[in-house]
């Protein structure tokens, strides 16, 4: 079989723990290999994570990352926040532009799964975006409830399902574990 060479799509999804830190550590796989790395993240952006400081020791021109929303959205509400919507339409303009560009080896677009499925971002404008990206460009989506067409689309999907977690036993999150 003749080694065929592309950018993937990869998807990382489902209920368990460890998206982002699977995209993170492609990320940095792909630093330790040349490869320059964006992550735009669509929901963070209230907490101080330890993989900004750790992409900073890597270098800006490196692996950036960019924490782009408020936070935690409300989910269950009929309408997301406008503030919310307001962030993830910014962060989707800055990063199918980056995508585009092909300045980029590897684009993290973290979380953009929840904020279509929370009807932030329209799935299609993700896909005609995907579709377009120069040949070479890889790009990880993360978040639960990965859309149909998105997956089916995608190269890989990986879907975390929780077996059990430290939650459960009354242990919350930990510095340098979870965030």
């Amino acid at each position: 079989m003749p080694e065929t060479r592309k950018g993937l799509v990869l998807v990382y999804t489902g209920p368990g723990k460890g998206k982002t830190t699977a995209a993170l550590g492609v990320g940095l796989r792909a630093v330790g290999q040349g490869l320059k790395v964006l992550m735009v993240q669509f929901i963070k952006g209230s907490w101080h994570y330890g993989e900004l400081d750790a992409a900073r020791m890597l270098g800006d021109d490196k692996f950036r990352i960019l924490p782009m929303g408020r936070g935690f959205v409300k989910v269950g509400v009929e309408k997301p926040d406008a503030e919310d919507v307001r962030r993830v339409e910014e962060a989707w303009q800055f990063a199918s532009e980056q995508l585009l560009s092909g300045e980029y080896d590897l684009v993290i677009l973290d979380e953009i799964n929840y904020a279509i499925s929370y009807k932030m971002l329209e799935p299609e404008k993700v896909l005609a975006a995907l579709r377009r990206k120069p040949e070479m460009v890889h790009v990880i989506l993360t978040g639960r409830n990965a859309h149909p067409a998105l997956t089916e689309f995608a190269d890989l999907v990986t879907e975390m399902r929780e077996v059990k977690h430290p939650y459960q036993h009354g242990i919350l999150a930990q510095r340098g574990i979870d965030y």
